[in-house]
C-alpha cells in the first residue's frame, strides 16, 4: 500500500509545505543559531540539498509569520518575531548563457521590489536601484532589511567554459553585491548560499566580515537529513518501499543508505542523506539514481581527464581547508569544485598534514559520475544495438563471457582517437566500462596480502582483474596468484575468473593483451 505522506518533490517554499500538509524535516531549531549575533553569512552546499527551502524558511521567519511555525521547534523558542522587509534573490531558474541573461534576471527582481518601494528616475544602474530599495525599505519600516541570496554562483557555474561571459557575469555580481558593505547600517541580516565559493567574487573580498559556515560544526546538519530524521519523518514511506520490494525493513534501509547517505561537511559530523533523492525514491517507491540526472558539468569532466586521474583514485584525495572553500576559473584542480558540488564529501581529517581526506559520498553519486565521465574517454554508447553499448558489456559479465567482454574492450580502445592512445585512457576506459556494467564492483580492494586492481561481482560470477603497463600478462597473473586475490572467495559458490591485463604504450605493439583463467 502506498504511503499517505505527501512528498514535497521539487517544492522549496516553506509556506506551501506547511499549509498544504507536506512532510517536513524540522530544521527550524537552527534559526536562533544563525541569527543570534550574526549578520552576514555564507553557506555552500551541493545542488538539490535543501538550501532553497532553508532560505524560504528564513524568509517566513523574518516576515514574522509565526503561525507557520506552530508545532515546529522554533515556535516556542525565545526569538525576535519582529517583521522586516525581505529581498530574496533566487538565481536558480535562468539560462545565463543567453545575452544579458544575468542583467535581465536581476532587473526582474528589482522591478518586483520597486512595485512596493518605488524607484528614483535618476537611478540607472542595477546597483543604484538596489541601494535605493534598501534605504526606502528601512525608512518605511524603521528596521533593518533582510537580504537572502539563493545560488548566487549559478551565473558563474553555468558559463564556466565561456571565459568572456564568465568574467562579465563576475563583474555584474561584484558590482551588485558590493552594495552590502556600504549599506551595512540599513541591513538586519544577509544570508548567501551557493554551491561554489568563487574566490574572486566581491561578496567575499569586499565583505571581509562575511561568516562562512560551510565547514562549521554548529551547522553541519543544517541541510540534508540524518538517518534519525529520515526515520522519524518518513518511516511510513520507507515501509511502503519495503512492501513493494518484498524484503525486510533493514534491507531496504541499507539500500537507501548505500544510495543516498554519506555526505559529511565536517570531519566528525553526521552522515547525511540527500533530501531530493530520498523524496524521489519514496514518492516513486523505487530506489534508483536521481540526483545526477541533470548531468555533470562539462568543465569538471574535462578537468578530470586532463589531469590523467584514474577514476578510482578520486577516492582518498586530499585538500586543505582553504582549497576546499575556494574556486577560481583558472584553478585546474578539480577537487574543490567536486567537493562543493557534492561529488566528493569529507571522509576524515588528517591532523598531522592538516588536510581533509575526500571520497564519493554514496553509490548514486559515484556511479552517476562515472556515467558522465565515460563519454569523455570513449565514444557514446547509448545505442543498444551498438557492439559497444553498456548493455552488451553487461550481458558479457552477467552471462559469464569474460573473453567477449575483454575482446569488446580491446576493439573499443583501438577505435579511440590518436590523442587518446595512452595508458591512462586505456585503464580509465576499462575501469569505467567494468564498473558501469555490474551492480557491484570494487576498485583496489585491500586483501590480506595486497590490493587487487578491480573486482566485479554479479549474481553468478566473480571477476578478479589485475592491470600492468608495458610489462606482461604473465606478471599480472603471477601477482593475482602470489597475493591470493581469490582467497576470500574460496567458499563462494559462484564461478571465479582471474583476468590479467597488460596495456602497451608502444605503437608497434597491441594496445592490450590479456589472459583469462577459470578457477
Amino acid at each position: 500500500m502506498k504511503s499517505k505522506l505527501k512528498y514535497p518533490v521539487g517544492i522549496q517554499t516553506f509556506s506551501n509545505i506547511v499549509e498544504e500538509g507536506y512532510a517536513y524535516v524540522d530544521k527550524t531549531g537552527f534559526i536562533p543559531k544563525l541569527t543570534d549575533g550574526r549578520k552576514y553569512l555564507f553557506l555552500s552546499r551541493p545542488r538539490r540539498f535543501g538550501k532553497s527551502l532553508l532560505l524560504s524558511t528564513l524568509e517566513a521567519y523574518f516576515e514574522g509569520r509565526r503561525d507557520l511555525f506552530k508545532g515546529l521547534a522554533l515556535y516556542d523558542m525565545d526569538v525576535n518575531w519582529t517583521s522586516s522587509a525581505v529581498f530574496h534573490f533566487d538565481f536558480n531558474a535562468e539560462d545565463f548563457s543567453i545575452e544579458n541573461g544575468l542583467e535581465l534576471m536581476i532587473d526582474g527582481f528589482l522591478r518586483d521590489f520597486e512595485e512596493t518601494y518605488g524607484r528614483r528616475r535618476e537611478d540607472v544602474t542595477l546597483s543604484q536601484r538596489f541601494k535605493f530599495l534598501i534605504k526606502e525599505a528601512y525608512k518605511k519600516s524603521g528596521r533593518g532589511v533582510v537580504i537572502l541570496v539563493d545560488e548566487y554562483d549559478k551565473p558563474l557555474l553555468a558559463v564556466e567554459e565561456d571565459k568572456d561571459l564568465y568574467e562579465k557575469n563576475q563583474r555584474i555580481l561584484k558590482a551588485f553585491f558590493g552594495n552590502l558593505k556600504s549599506m551595512d547600517r540599513f541591513i538586519r541580516f544577509a544570508f548567501i548560499t551557493g554551491v561554489a565559493r568563487f574566490s574572486k567574487v566581491s561578496i567575499f573580498s569586499d565583505l571581509n566580515n562575511l561568516d562562512d559556515i560551510s565547514l562549521s560544526e554548529d551547522f553541519a546538519d543544517i541541510c540534508g537529513w540524518t538517518e534519525e530524521e529520515l526515520l522519524k519523518t518518513f518511516r511510513p514511506g520507507i515501509e511502503s518501499v519495503v512492501e513493494k520490494r518484498k524484503e525486510s525493513f533493514d534491507t531496504t534501509l541499507a539500500t537507501l543508505r548505500d544510495y543516498y547517505d554519506g555526505y559529511r561537511f565536517t570531519a566528525d559530523g553526521s552522515r547525511l542523506y540527500n533530501p531530493f533523492s530520498v523524496l524521489k525514491a519514496l514518492s516513486n517507491r523505487e530506489i534508483a539514481p536521481y540526483w545526477f540526472a541533470t548531468g555533470t558539468p562539462t568543465f569538471l569532466v574535462n578537468r578530470i581527464k586532463a589531469r590523467g586521474t584514474y577514476p578510482p583514485d578520486i577516492n582518498g584525495q586530499k585538500c586543505t581547508k582553504n582549497e576546499l572553500l575556494s574556486v577560481g576559473i583558472a584553478d585546474r584542480n578539480p577537487l574543490p569544485i567536486m567537493f562543493q558540488t557534492g561529488y566528493l564529501t569529507i571522509d576524515s581529517y588528517n591532523d598531522e598534514m592538516e588536510m581533509y581526506v575526500l571520497r564519493f559520498p554514496n553509490r548514486e553519486v559515484e556511479i552517476g559520475f562515472y556515467q558522465d565521465l565515460l563519454p569523455a574517454y570513449a565514444p557514446p554508447t547509448a545505442d543498444p544495438d551498438s557492439p559497444f553499448s553498456l548493455t552488451k558489456f553487461k550481458e558479457d559479465l552477467y552471462e559469464g563471457r569474460p573473453d567477449d567482454f575483454m575482446r569488446r574492450i580491446e576493439t573499443l580502445l583501438k577505435n579511440l582517437p590518436g590523442e587518446d592512445q595512452c595508458e591512462s585512457v586505456y585503464r580509465a576506459v576499462t575501469f569505467l566500462l567494468a564498473t558501469l556494467s555490474s551492480t557491484r564492483s570494487i576498485a583496489e580492494h585491500h586483501g590480506y596480502k595486497g590490493r587487487s586492481d578491480l573486482e566485479i561481482v554479479t549474481g553468478e560470477f566473480i571477476y578478479l582483474m589485475e592491470f600492468k603497463f608495458n610489462k606482461s600478462v604473465e606478471k599480472a597473473m603471477e601477482q593475482i596468484y602470489s597475493r591470493d586475490y581469490a582467497g576470500r572467495y574460496a567458499v563462494d559458490s559462484r564461478t571465479v575468473y582471474l583476468i590479467g591485463v597488460n596495456f602497451e604504450s608502444k605503437k608497434e605493439k597491441r594496445i592490450m593483451t590479456y589472459r583469462i583463467e577459470k578457477l
